[in-house]
């Protein structure tokens, strides 16, 4: 029996993970005799720091990746994005785990389509405004490049034959049932949620009977894994440092705040950084468990 380990959203700056600590992650995939490894997106923000984490992973387990949107904003090329030349990027294109196993990797794009908001220019506007994905210069329009993907992602998943086990990493959420709708004060957030995945992808994805597995990210949110008809969804980002369990467990054991959110916990931090930097170092790996997905094979 074979593991594919599949880990999104790994931040590998914003979390200012150390080569030593890097390592630390990647010694226990070894000890947990995974076989395969593969980055599904936002593992860094520099393209270099990104190549960089792969490489380390790679040197002991054989490791693929493909992007996220924060790696997005450092491409300058418009072949990059979806064929960008290396040889361990997975990004519409198929590897043989057995002989009845498919992966397939994708980075995804969204579509607006999981808003409350229908004004297709107060979303550009909103998003110009804040999100980070306004650094990224893609040809086409969100709603364009999402249908691009959809339809070639549709074209690599129907040269599959039926009989084959098809597991499938991308990085945007690729289904509604995992959109948080927010009531009240936090309404407004739902209008961000245009820039979490894509519908269409979903419904792509669902002409096929034979996706075993969808393993995604950025969202932020662990939702575990979920049965949607015959496909099983995986979704347990690494997150951001101000997000993680660790970080809720350090705030609220050692009395920081009466209640935990994640927004302003930057600044609360900083103020007991050195106390965190040993909380972190302790129980860094058990975050890390919390967000990997293994599939045997």
């Amino acid at each position: 029996m074979h593991k594919l380990a599949i880990v999104t959203d790994l931040h590998a700056d914003i979390n200012r993970l150390t080569p030593a600590d890097l390592t630390r992650l990647r010694d226990y995939l070894e000890e947990q005799q995974i076989s395969r490894l593969h980055l599904a997106g936002d593992t860094a923000n520099k393209v270099d720091r990104a190549l960089e984490v792969v490489s380390l992973f790679n040197e002991v387990i054989p490791t693929t990746f493909h992007w996220g949107n924060h790696e997005m904003a450092d491409i300058t090329q418009e072949q990059d994005f979806e064929d960008f030349s290396n040889q361990q990027f997975l990004n519409f294109k198929t590897m043989a785990l057995s002989e009845q196993k498919i992966f397939v990797g994708v980075n995804g794009w969204y579509d607006y389509q999981f808003s409350d908001m229908k004004d297709t220019n107060e979303i550009v506007r909103l998003k110009n405004l804040f999100w980070y994905d306004r650094m990224i210069q893609r040809q086409g329009t969100d709603p364009e490049i999402s249908q691009r993907v959809c339809e070639r992602l549709y074209q690599v998943l129907a040269t599959i034959p039926k009989e084959k086990q098809i597991v499938l990493a991308t990085h945007f959420v690729p289904q509604a049932e995992f959109i948080v709708q927010h009531t009240g004060k936090y309404a407004r957030w739902n209008h961000l949620n245009a820039f979490l995945g894509s519908k269409a992808f979903g419904e792509t994805l669902d002409n096929f009977e034979n996706i075993e597995h969808v393993i995604f990210g950025h969202t932020h949110r662990r939702f575990g894994t979920h049965q949607l008809g015959e496909t099983t969804y995986h979704c347990r980002p690494f997150g951001y440092y101000f997000e993680w369990q660790l970080t809720k467990e350090f705030v609220l054991n050692n009395q920081l705040a009466e209640v935990f959110n994640p927004t302003k916990m930057r600044g609360v931090l900083r103020r007991h950084q050195a106390a965190f930097d040993t909380y972190k170092q302790t129980h860094l790996l058990e975050e890390f468990q919390r967000s990997l997905t293994i599939i045997d094979y």
